[in-house]
């Protein structure tokens, strides 16, 4: 069926500058890392993009080794936009990222000028996009000159690959560094994605001063803690969660433990105190920080996106709310 894009999809939506740049984001980002990839059912992808449109959310991220398999999610993404999206171009922000493994030998990773564009050249193929609006340097290379990686950026830019450029998983000072040289050749950071939610706060510890003094915005990956951070995982864990299909990969770890589960279900009250689920609880605390841009949010089914865009009903915390919460966070 054709799709045609709900006329009132931008009267609920809040959107925010990033730092000091004219750019507003969505607050509410639609991220393809799970459930987006060759694996996953591509009618349940078209109906998370299309809901989040209607619902405001004109900011999707990716990144070339989304899937699995790595660069599914691309392809996918590629695939849908141009049945349901191409007109509505000009009104979206589609971002990836290159840094991580994606191809074997010495060229398929980190932070080096070959693997940055080759990646994104790659990235806009599958795409079937003449450029993105956001590129992003996923993450810092030790053995690559910071000065190398941000020309890069520096020359996507200027070659009409990507409109702005970011960094994610930076640590302040490497972001300080990062901006001082992109602010030199002439092409500002835009934004800094970091992971950031109640059970990782690392952020608040000197890198949210950076981006504010900076000028550089802010997008929080993995608000809900993987999922941690709703109601799913507070009886057995559901055979479709990310938890059981994920089992086993770096990323989970320790992720849901007893102790956290504990501190959800004490969260939870606050949550319903205020009239939110714990998702929306978990979202509106991470957006609280007036250097937060956006918060990026991931979904395996539809209602899971109507629940995160929820959460900006009520984004306002009383000094007792945020006494509460840090108190469960900290026992």
């Amino acid at each position: 069926m054709m799709y045609l894009a709900d006329e009132n999809r931008y009267n609920s939506m809040q959107y925010r500058h990033s730092g000091k740049s004219g750019l507003r984001l969505p607050a509410i980002t639609l991220g393809l890392w799970y459930n987006f990839g060759g694996v996953d059912n591509l009618e349940n992808q078209r109906a998370m993009l299309r809901r989040a449109f209607d619902l405001g959310v004109t900011h999707f991220d990716l990144a070339n080794n989304y899937g699995p398999p790595p660069g599914s999610a691309e392809e996918n993404f590629g695939r849908l936009f141009a049945q349901d999206f191409k007109s509505h171009r000009d009104e979206l922000l589609i971002s990836s990222k290159a840094g991580y493994y994606m191809w074997p030998g010495p060229y398929g990773e980190w932070g080096s000028r070959k693997y940055l564009v080759a990646s994104l050249d790659q990235s806009l193929k599958r795409m079937g996009l003449d450029y993105v609006d956001i590129f992003y340097s996923h993450r810092f290379d030790p053995d690559t000159p910071l000065e190398e990686t941000m020309s890069a950026l520096d020359f996507i830019v200027r070659s009409g690959r990507a409109l702005y450029v970011g960094i994610s998983t930076y640590d302040p000072e490497q972001t300080r560094t990062a901006a001082a040289i992109l602010r030199d050749l002439g092409t500002p950071c835009l934004i800094h994605q970091p992971r950031y939610n109640m059970f990782d706060r690392w952020i608040e510890d000197g890198l949210l001063d950076v981006l504010a003094e900076e000028g550089i915005g802010c997008i929080a990956f993995s608000p809900l803690c993987q999922g941690i951070l709703t109601d799913k995982y507070l009886g057995d864990t559901p055979d479709d969660s990310r938890a059981a299909k994920y089992k086993g990969e770096f990323h989970w770890g320790d992720e849901v433990s007893a102790d956290r589960i504990a501190r959800v279900r004490r969260l939870r009250q606050i949550a319903h105190e205020r009239g939110q689920t714990m998702a929306q609880l978990a979202i509106a605390w991470t957006l609280r920080h007036p250097g937060m841009t956006s918060a990026l949010v991931g979904a395996s089914k539809v209602s899971q996106i109507e629940d995160s865009v929820g959460a900006l009903a009520n984004l306002d915390f009383s000094p007792d709310e945020l006494a509460q919460i840090d108190a469960i966070l900290s026992d």
